[in-house]
Protein backbone atom coordinates (compact mmCIF):
# COMPACT_ATOMS: atom_id res chain seq x y z
CA UNK A 1 0.00 0.00 0.00
CA UNK A 2 1.55 3.42 -0.93
CA UNK A 3 1.66 6.28 1.50
CA UNK A 4 -1.40 7.99 -0.20
CA UNK A 5 -3.22 5.10 0.06
CA UNK A 6 -2.27 5.06 3.80
CA UNK A 7 -2.90 8.77 4.06
CA UNK A 8 -6.45 8.42 2.77
CA UNK A 9 -7.56 5.75 4.81
CA UNK A 10 -6.33 7.47 7.82
CA UNK A 11 -8.35 10.52 6.63
CA UNK A 12 -10.91 7.80 5.71
CA UNK A 13 -11.60 6.22 9.23
CA UNK A 14 -10.71 9.20 11.29
CA UNK A 15 -13.31 11.25 9.89
CA UNK A 16 -16.05 8.50 10.00
CA UNK A 17 -15.33 8.11 13.68
CA UNK A 18 -14.67 11.35 14.68
CA UNK A 19 -18.59 12.69 13.29
CA UNK A 20 -20.14 9.38 15.01
CA UNK A 21 -18.58 10.72 18.15
CA UNK A 22 -19.17 14.35 18.00
CA UNK A 23 -23.07 13.41 16.83
CA UNK A 24 -23.61 10.65 19.38
CA UNK A 25 -23.08 12.79 22.39
CA UNK A 26 -25.55 15.37 21.00
CA UNK A 27 -28.13 13.15 20.67
CA UNK A 28 -28.29 12.18 23.50
CA UNK A 29 -28.24 15.15 25.47
CA UNK A 30 -31.05 16.07 23.20
CA UNK A 31 -32.63 12.41 24.42
CA UNK A 32 -31.80 12.90 28.17
CA UNK A 33 -33.73 16.53 27.99
CA UNK A 34 -36.55 14.73 26.45
CA UNK A 35 -36.88 11.78 28.88
CA UNK A 36 -35.67 12.98 32.43
CA UNK A 37 -39.42 13.64 33.27
CA UNK A 38 -40.16 10.37 32.98
CA UNK A 39 -37.23 8.52 34.09
CA UNK A 40 -37.72 10.51 37.02
CA UNK A 41 -41.63 8.93 37.54
CA UNK A 42 -40.34 5.46 38.59
CA UNK A 43 -39.12 5.35 41.65
CA UNK A 44 -37.53 2.20 40.82
CA UNK A 45 -35.48 3.02 38.02
CA UNK A 46 -31.77 3.60 38.84
CA UNK A 47 -29.03 5.33 37.22
CA UNK A 48 -26.97 2.21 36.59
CA UNK A 49 -30.27 0.26 34.98
CA UNK A 50 -30.84 3.76 33.11
CA UNK A 51 -27.54 3.85 31.35
CA UNK A 52 -26.84 -0.07 30.74
CA UNK A 53 -30.40 -1.27 29.85
CA UNK A 54 -31.11 2.27 27.75
CA UNK A 55 -28.28 4.30 26.91
CA UNK A 56 -25.96 1.44 25.98
CA UNK A 57 -28.57 0.11 23.71
CA UNK A 58 -29.77 3.15 22.76
CA UNK A 59 -26.17 4.38 21.37
CA UNK A 60 -26.25 0.72 19.45
CA UNK A 61 -29.16 1.73 17.76
CA UNK A 62 -28.60 5.37 16.83
CA UNK A 63 -24.79 4.86 15.73
CA UNK A 64 -26.45 2.33 13.40
CA UNK A 65 -29.32 4.59 12.25
CA UNK A 66 -26.93 7.30 11.66
CA UNK A 67 -24.19 5.38 10.42
CA UNK A 68 -24.91 6.44 6.43
CA UNK A 69 -25.03 10.21 7.16
CA UNK A 70 -21.78 9.81 9.37
CA UNK A 71 -20.14 8.23 6.70
CA UNK A 72 -20.87 10.37 4.05
CA UNK A 73 -20.73 13.45 5.21
CA UNK A 74 -17.05 12.73 6.94
CA UNK A 75 -16.06 11.35 3.60
CA UNK A 76 -17.19 14.34 1.78
CA UNK A 77 -15.88 16.99 4.25
CA UNK A 78 -12.20 15.74 4.23
CA UNK A 79 -12.36 15.11 0.51
CA UNK A 80 -13.23 18.63 -0.02
CA UNK A 81 -10.26 19.67 2.69
CA UNK A 82 -8.04 18.06 0.31
CA UNK A 83 -9.54 19.35 -2.82
CA UNK A 84 -9.23 22.76 -1.38
CA UNK A 85 -5.64 22.36 -0.11
CA UNK A 86 -5.08 21.57 -4.03
CA UNK A 87 -3.33 17.95 -2.24
CA UNK A 88 -6.29 16.25 -5.08
CA UNK A 89 -4.45 18.46 -8.49
CA UNK A 90 -1.18 17.23 -6.82
CA UNK A 91 -2.51 13.60 -6.94
CA UNK A 92 -3.67 14.46 -10.24
CA UNK A 93 -0.55 15.80 -11.46
CA UNK A 94 1.72 12.83 -10.62
CA UNK A 95 -0.12 10.67 -13.03
CA UNK A 96 -2.46 8.80 -10.54
CA UNK A 97 -6.06 8.30 -11.92
CA UNK A 98 -9.43 8.88 -10.81
CA UNK A 99 -10.12 5.48 -10.31
CA UNK A 100 -6.22 4.68 -8.64
CA UNK A 101 -7.45 7.34 -6.28
CA UNK A 102 -10.38 5.80 -4.97
CA UNK A 103 -9.10 2.73 -3.92
CA UNK A 104 -8.05 3.69 -0.73
CA UNK A 105 -11.76 4.73 -0.48
CA UNK A 106 -13.24 1.22 -0.80
CA UNK A 107 -10.93 -0.20 1.38
CA UNK A 108 -11.98 2.19 3.96
CA UNK A 109 -15.62 1.47 2.93
CA UNK A 110 -15.10 -2.54 2.73
CA UNK A 111 -13.99 -1.97 6.62
CA UNK A 112 -17.00 -0.21 7.38
CA UNK A 113 -19.43 -2.27 5.45
CA UNK A 114 -18.23 -5.63 6.92
CA UNK A 115 -18.84 -3.74 10.60
CA UNK A 116 -22.20 -2.81 9.45
CA UNK A 117 -23.11 -5.87 8.55
CA UNK A 118 -22.31 -7.66 11.53
CA UNK A 119 -24.38 -5.08 13.88
CA UNK A 120 -27.01 -5.62 11.64
CA UNK A 121 -27.49 -9.16 11.49
CA UNK A 122 -25.96 -9.89 14.96
CA UNK A 123 -25.55 -7.41 17.77
CA UNK A 124 -28.47 -4.78 16.96
CA UNK A 125 -31.12 -7.29 16.94
CA UNK A 126 -30.31 -8.43 20.50
CA UNK A 127 -29.64 -4.76 21.46
CA UNK A 128 -33.02 -3.43 20.03
CA UNK A 129 -34.82 -6.69 22.08
CA UNK A 130 -33.83 -5.09 25.43
CA UNK A 131 -33.85 -1.47 24.00
CA UNK A 132 -37.66 -1.96 22.98
CA UNK A 133 -38.62 -3.55 26.33
CA UNK A 134 -37.06 -0.50 28.14
CA UNK A 135 -38.90 1.78 26.28
CA UNK A 136 -42.53 0.22 26.13
CA UNK A 137 -41.91 -0.16 30.23
CA UNK A 138 -40.71 2.84 31.45
CA UNK A 139 -40.96 5.63 28.52
CA UNK A 140 -43.94 4.65 26.66
CA UNK A 141 -45.83 2.54 29.47
CA UNK A 142 -47.34 -0.12 27.05
CA UNK A 143 -46.11 -3.48 26.40
CA UNK A 144 -46.48 -5.90 23.45
CA UNK A 145 -49.50 -8.52 24.24
CA UNK A 146 -47.14 -11.60 24.31
CA UNK A 147 -49.34 -13.53 26.31
CA UNK A 148 -52.20 -14.41 24.64
CA UNK A 149 -53.46 -14.26 20.79
CA UNK A 150 -56.77 -14.57 19.28
CA UNK A 151 -58.54 -16.01 15.93
CA UNK A 152 -55.49 -17.55 14.75
CA UNK A 153 -55.30 -19.75 11.56
CA UNK A 154 -52.18 -21.26 10.90
CA UNK A 155 -51.19 -24.06 7.96
CA UNK A 156 -49.21 -27.12 8.93
CA UNK A 157 -48.82 -28.63 6.00
CA UNK A 158 -50.21 -28.44 2.21
CA UNK A 159 -52.91 -30.36 3.46
CA UNK A 160 -53.62 -29.39 7.37
CA UNK A 161 -55.00 -26.49 9.13
CA UNK A 162 -55.84 -26.03 12.20
CA UNK A 163 -57.74 -22.70 14.36
CA UNK A 164 -58.28 -21.14 17.61
CA UNK A 165 -59.99 -18.77 19.23
CA UNK A 166 -58.12 -17.70 21.85
CA UNK A 167 -54.79 -19.07 23.59
CA UNK A 168 -52.61 -18.02 26.77
CA UNK A 169 -49.16 -18.56 25.95
CA UNK A 170 -48.55 -18.40 29.65
CA UNK A 171 -50.99 -20.81 30.75
CA UNK A 172 -50.49 -23.14 27.33
CA UNK A 173 -54.37 -23.16 26.95
CA UNK A 174 -56.83 -22.83 24.40
CA UNK A 175 -60.28 -22.40 22.98
CA UNK A 176 -62.21 -23.15 20.58
CA UNK A 177 -59.99 -25.42 18.59
CA UNK A 178 -60.41 -26.82 15.44
CA UNK A 179 -58.06 -29.64 13.25
CA UNK A 180 -58.78 -29.32 9.45
CA UNK A 181 -57.16 -32.19 7.04
CA UNK A 182 -58.16 -31.78 2.96
CA UNK A 183 -57.21 -33.99 -0.10
CA UNK A 184 -57.15 -31.34 -2.82
CA UNK A 185 -60.22 -29.18 -2.22
CA UNK A 186 -62.03 -32.53 -0.37
CA UNK A 187 -62.39 -32.36 3.64
CA UNK A 188 -60.99 -35.42 5.02
CA UNK A 189 -61.16 -34.91 8.87
CA UNK A 190 -62.06 -32.53 11.06
CA UNK A 191 -61.55 -33.12 14.93
CA UNK A 192 -62.67 -29.86 17.12
CA UNK A 193 -62.28 -29.36 20.81
CA UNK A 194 -63.70 -26.70 23.45
CA UNK A 195 -60.02 -26.58 24.92
CA UNK A 196 -56.51 -27.66 24.08
CA UNK A 197 -53.84 -28.09 26.58
CA UNK A 198 -50.28 -27.91 25.42
CA UNK A 199 -48.31 -30.26 27.28
CA UNK A 200 -44.75 -29.00 27.37
CA UNK A 201 -42.81 -32.32 29.04
CA UNK A 202 -43.75 -34.51 26.46
CA UNK A 203 -44.77 -32.08 23.20
CA UNK A 204 -48.34 -33.50 23.47
CA UNK A 205 -51.53 -31.50 23.28
CA UNK A 206 -54.57 -32.66 25.64
CA UNK A 207 -58.41 -32.17 23.90
CA UNK A 208 -61.18 -31.49 26.09
CA UNK A 209 -64.48 -32.20 24.55
CA UNK A 210 -63.73 -33.26 21.33
CA UNK A 211 -65.75 -34.02 18.60
CA UNK A 212 -63.48 -36.79 15.42
CA UNK A 213 -65.00 -36.68 11.81
CA UNK A 214 -63.53 -38.64 9.42
CA UNK A 215 -65.48 -38.57 5.96
CA UNK A 216 -65.01 -41.48 4.24
CA UNK A 217 -66.62 -43.30 0.91
CA UNK A 218 -67.89 -46.48 2.91
CA UNK A 219 -69.38 -44.04 5.32
CA UNK A 220 -68.24 -40.99 8.00
CA UNK A 221 -66.63 -42.37 11.37
CA UNK A 222 -67.11 -40.18 13.72
CA UNK A 223 -65.88 -40.44 17.56
CA UNK A 224 -66.37 -38.00 20.57
CA UNK A 225 -65.74 -38.02 23.86
CA UNK A 226 -64.55 -35.71 27.19
CA UNK A 227 -60.44 -36.26 27.07
CA UNK A 228 -57.83 -37.12 24.16
CA UNK A 229 -54.18 -36.87 24.06
CA UNK A 230 -52.77 -36.70 20.51
CA UNK A 231 -49.66 -34.91 18.54
CA UNK A 232 -49.58 -31.97 16.03
CA UNK A 233 -46.94 -30.53 14.19
CA UNK A 234 -46.62 -27.02 16.03
CA UNK A 235 -45.67 -25.39 19.01
CA UNK A 236 -47.51 -22.70 20.96
CA UNK A 237 -44.74 -20.50 19.74
CA UNK A 238 -45.76 -20.55 16.44
CA UNK A 239 -49.23 -18.88 16.90
CA UNK A 240 -47.40 -15.97 18.13
CA UNK A 241 -47.08 -13.00 14.83
CA UNK A 242 -46.06 -9.60 16.01
CA UNK A 243 -44.30 -7.54 13.50
CA UNK A 244 -42.51 -5.88 16.09
CA UNK A 245 -40.09 -8.71 16.63
CA UNK A 246 -38.70 -8.74 13.54
CA UNK A 247 -36.11 -5.98 14.48
CA UNK A 248 -35.63 -8.00 17.55
CA UNK A 249 -34.14 -11.65 15.88
CA UNK A 250 -30.67 -12.08 14.36
CA UNK A 251 -30.76 -12.84 10.81
CA UNK A 252 -30.39 -16.46 11.25
CA UNK A 253 -33.30 -16.65 13.68
CA UNK A 254 -35.62 -14.60 11.62
CA UNK A 255 -34.91 -16.57 8.60
CA UNK A 256 -35.92 -19.58 10.09
CA UNK A 257 -39.14 -17.68 11.11
CA UNK A 258 -39.95 -16.34 7.49
CA UNK A 259 -39.50 -20.00 6.22
CA UNK A 260 -41.35 -21.63 9.36
CA UNK A 261 -44.25 -19.07 8.34
CA UNK A 262 -44.49 -19.64 4.39
CA UNK A 263 -44.95 -23.61 5.20
CA UNK A 264 -47.39 -22.57 7.34
CA UNK A 265 -49.64 -20.39 5.74
CA UNK A 266 -48.73 -16.99 7.37
CA UNK A 267 -50.49 -14.20 5.61
CA UNK A 268 -47.98 -11.21 4.94
CA UNK A 269 -44.28 -11.72 5.67
CA UNK A 270 -43.79 -8.78 3.87
CA UNK A 271 -42.85 -6.70 7.66
CA UNK A 272 -40.02 -9.63 8.05
CA UNK A 273 -38.76 -9.61 4.69
CA UNK A 274 -37.76 -6.19 4.64
CA UNK A 275 -36.02 -5.84 7.78
CA UNK A 276 -34.24 -9.20 6.43
CA UNK A 277 -33.49 -7.22 3.31
CA UNK A 278 -32.64 -4.32 4.95
CA UNK A 279 -29.75 -5.36 7.43
CA UNK A 280 -27.70 -6.27 3.90
CA UNK A 281 -28.68 -2.99 1.68
CA UNK A 282 -27.79 -0.21 4.19
CA UNK A 283 -24.49 -1.92 4.87
CA UNK A 284 -23.68 -2.14 0.74
CA UNK A 285 -24.71 1.51 0.52
CA UNK A 286 -21.48 2.50 2.35
CA UNK A 287 -20.07 1.71 -1.21
CA UNK A 288 -22.43 3.71 -3.22
CA UNK A 289 -22.36 6.52 -0.23
CA UNK A 290 -18.40 6.75 -0.98
CA UNK A 291 -18.50 7.12 -4.45
CA UNK A 292 -20.86 10.00 -4.06
CA UNK A 293 -19.28 11.63 -1.81
CA UNK A 294 -15.79 11.61 -3.33
CA UNK A 295 -17.07 12.81 -6.61
CA UNK A 296 -18.40 15.55 -5.25
CA UNK A 297 -16.05 16.38 -2.88
CA UNK A 298 -13.04 16.28 -5.38
CA UNK A 299 -14.57 19.25 -7.45
CA UNK A 300 -13.28 22.06 -6.36
CA UNK A 301 -16.00 24.93 -6.17
CA UNK A 302 -16.19 28.57 -6.10
CA UNK A 303 -18.01 28.48 -2.81
CA UNK A 304 -15.65 25.83 -0.81
CA UNK A 305 -16.21 22.97 1.66
CA UNK A 306 -19.98 24.24 2.29
CA UNK A 307 -21.27 24.18 -0.92
CA UNK A 308 -20.26 20.66 -1.40
CA UNK A 309 -21.85 19.95 2.18
CA UNK A 310 -25.30 21.42 1.06
CA UNK A 311 -24.78 19.60 -1.63
CA UNK A 312 -24.22 16.30 -0.05
CA UNK A 313 -26.85 16.38 2.58
CA UNK A 314 -29.75 17.34 0.63
CA UNK A 315 -28.65 13.76 -1.28
CA UNK A 316 -28.45 12.35 2.07
CA UNK A 317 -31.60 14.19 3.27
CA UNK A 318 -33.38 12.34 0.00
CA UNK A 319 -31.93 8.73 0.33
CA UNK A 320 -33.61 9.00 4.13
CA UNK A 321 -36.75 10.08 3.22
CA UNK A 322 -36.65 6.91 0.25
CA UNK A 323 -35.19 4.71 3.23
CA UNK A 324 -38.40 5.59 4.85
CA UNK A 325 -40.91 5.60 2.50
CA UNK A 326 -40.11 2.14 1.12
CA UNK A 327 -39.97 0.49 4.50
CA UNK A 328 -43.40 1.54 4.84
CA UNK A 329 -44.57 0.58 1.06
CA UNK A 330 -42.71 -2.74 1.61
CA UNK A 331 -44.76 -3.89 4.52
CA UNK A 332 -47.73 -3.71 2.15
CA UNK A 333 -49.49 -6.85 1.45
CA UNK A 334 -48.96 -6.81 -2.46
CA UNK A 335 -45.75 -5.13 -2.90
CA UNK A 336 -42.19 -6.29 -3.47
CA UNK A 337 -40.28 -6.15 -0.56
CA UNK A 338 -36.79 -7.17 -2.15
CA UNK A 339 -36.93 -4.49 -4.89
CA UNK A 340 -38.32 -1.48 -3.14
CA UNK A 341 -35.36 -2.25 0.07
CA UNK A 342 -32.64 -1.87 -2.95
CA UNK A 343 -34.54 0.53 -5.09
CA UNK A 344 -32.67 3.78 -2.71
CA UNK A 345 -29.50 1.71 -3.57
CA UNK A 346 -29.94 1.37 -7.09
CA UNK A 347 -31.47 5.32 -7.65
CA UNK A 348 -28.04 6.32 -5.84
CA UNK A 349 -26.14 3.86 -7.66
CA UNK A 350 -27.07 5.09 -11.00
CA UNK A 351 -26.19 8.69 -9.74
CA UNK A 352 -22.82 7.51 -8.31
CA UNK A 353 -21.99 5.93 -11.46
CA UNK A 354 -23.28 9.61 -13.91
CA UNK A 355 -20.99 11.05 -11.31
CA UNK A 356 -17.90 8.84 -11.92
CA UNK A 357 -17.67 8.86 -15.05
CA UNK A 358 -18.04 12.49 -14.90
CA UNK A 359 -15.27 12.82 -12.22
CA UNK A 360 -13.21 11.16 -14.69
CA UNK A 361 -12.91 13.42 -17.10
Amino acid sequence: MRIIDKYILKKYLGSFFFVLIILIPVIIAVDISEKIDKFLRHADLTIGSIISDYYVNFIINIGNMILPLALFISVLFFTSKLAGNTEIIAINNAKISFTRFLKPYFIGATIVTILALGLNHFIVPNSSKIFTEFSNTYIKNKRVNLKSVNNVNLQLTKNEYIFIRSFNMERNRGNDFSYEKYEGNILKERLSADVIIYKEKDSTYRLNNFYNRKLQEAGDVMRYGRRMDTIFNFEPSDLLYVESLAKEMQTPELLDYIAKSKSRGRGNLNTYLVELHKRTSLPLASYILTLIAVTLGAVKRRGGIGINLTIGVSLMFVYVFMLKIVEVLGGSPDASPLFLVWFPNMIFGALAIYLYVNARK
